[in-house]
C-alpha cells in the first residue's frame, strides 16, 4: 500500500538552501526581486466539465484507499488515547528528529543545518483548479480557515487566510488542472527547476500531496513562502489530512520519525489530523529561546528544557 505523506526529498534548485527535508524545496533568491510571485490573472470558476477518465480513475483509486486504511483502524481521529502516552524525553527525542533531520538523509545523515520556521507572518491562500466546484472550493477554504486559527493559538505566531496575495499558497488540483498548476507554480517560485515543477504537474500516483517552502539564499532558514498541492480528487478525510500534515510541515517540521506518536509526523498512516503531541511539537518550534537557524547540539540543552515545560514535568 503507497503511503499518503508529503514528498519528502531535498530538492537541487540552486535556490541556495540547505535541504528542507520532508516538505521542502528552496525559494529563489539570488535577488530580492526574486522573492516576489509574477502577477497572473485571476481564474474564475469555469462552466462544470465531467472530469476525464485519468481523473476519474484517480478518485476511484483514492476512495478505495481511503477505505482500506479506514478498515485497518488507520487515518484516526481521536488524536491518540491511553494506549499512545508519551512524556518529555519522548517530544524532545520526536522533536529532534523532526526538526532537524531530512526524511530522505535518516539521523544518520539526514541534519537540515539548522532549524527551520517562519519569523514573519504566514498567510494562508487556497488556490482552485478550474475543475474544482464551488460547493467543494467553500468546503476546502472553511477546514483551511479553521486549522490556521488552530495554529496560530497552538504557535503564538501570527497564522492567518486570505483570499490572495498570501505567501503560503495550499494548492488544489486535479490531473486536469495540469495548465493552472503550471502557469501558478511557476509565478509562485519562477526559479523551480523544470523537475521539480514537473512534480507539480505530473505527481506519480502515490504522491497524494506535498509542500515546498524556504528562505532566501542569505537566510535559508528563514522561511518566507511555501507551496503546496493537494490533489483534488481526494476524498474529504484523505484531503483534509493532507492539509494539516502539509501546513503543519510548511511551518518548519520537516521530517517524519517512525518513533513519533500519536503523531502526523510518521509513515504508518495511524492518524488523520495534527495531534496534542503535534501541538505541542508546534509550540516548542516557535518557542523564542530556540532561535532560527541552530543547530540540533545548540538547540538540544533548550529543547529539553521546552519539552518539560510544554508537558509540565519538572527539570
Amino acid at each position: 500500500m503507497a503511503r499518503w505523506r508529503s514528498l519528502a526529498r531535498p530538492v537541487a534548485t540552486g535556490f541556495g538552501f540547505a535541504a528542507l527535508a520532508v516538505l521542502t524545496a528552496c525559494l529563489p533568491a539570488s535577488d530580492t526581486t526574486s522573492l516576489v510571485p509574477k502577477p497572473r490573472p485571476e481564474v474564475l470558476p469555469a462552466a462544470y466539465r465531467p472530469p476525464s477518465a485519468e481523473s476519474a480513475q484517480l478518485r476511484n483509486y483514492y476512495r478505495v484507499l481511503q477505505q482500506d486504511l479506514l478498515t485497518r483502524g488507520l487515518l484516526r481521529t481521536d488524536g491518540g488515547g491511553p494506549e499512545t502516552p508519551f512524556d518529555a524525553d519522548d517530544l524532545a527525542e520526536h522533536f529532534e528528529a523532526i526538526a532537524f533531520y531530512s526524511e530522505y538523509g535518516g539521523r544518520s545523515g539526514g541534519l537540515t543545518g539548522g532549524l527551520s520556521r517562519w519569523s514573519g507572518p504566514v498567510k494562508l491562500v487556497a488556490e482552485f483548479g478550474p475543475s474544482v466546484p464551488e460547493s467543494q472550493r467553500n468546503r476546502d477554504r472553511k477546514v483551511l480557515r479553521a486549522y490556521g486559527e488552530r495554529l496560530a493559538r497552538v504557535t503564538g505566531h501570527s497564522i492567518t487566510t486570505a483570499p490572495k496575495r498570501g505567501n503560503f499558497h495550499v494548492i488544489f488540483a486535479s490531473a486536469d488542472d495540469r495548465a493552472f498548476v503550471a502557469e501558478t507554480v511557476r509565478s509562485l517560485l519562477p526559479n523551480l527547476s523544470d523537475n521539480d515543477l514537473q512534480l507539480f504537474i505530473n505527481p506519480p500516483r502515490t504522491h497524494y500531496c506535498f509542500v515546498l517552502a524556504g528562505g532566501p539564499q542569505n537566510a535559508p532558514f528563514d522561511y518566507l513562502r511555501g507551496v503546496a498541492l493537494i490533489r483534488a480528487e481526494h476524498p474529504d478525510l484523505v484531503r483534509d489530512s493532507c492539509i494539516h500534515e502539509e501546513v503543519a510541515q510548511g511551518l518548519g517540521l520537516l521530517n517524519d520519525s517512525p518513533r513519533a506518536r500519536p503523531s502526523i509526523f510518521n509513515d504508518d498512516d495511524e492518524f488523520a489530523f495534527l495531534t496534542s503531541h503535534d501541538e505541542l511539537l508546534l509550540k516548542m518550534l516557535y518557542d523564542p529561546r530556540l532561535r532560527t537557524g541552530m543547530s540540533a547540539e545548540e538547540a538540544r540543552p533548550i529543547i529539553r528544557i521546552l519539552a518539560r515545560d510544554v508537558m509540565g514535568q519538572p527539570l
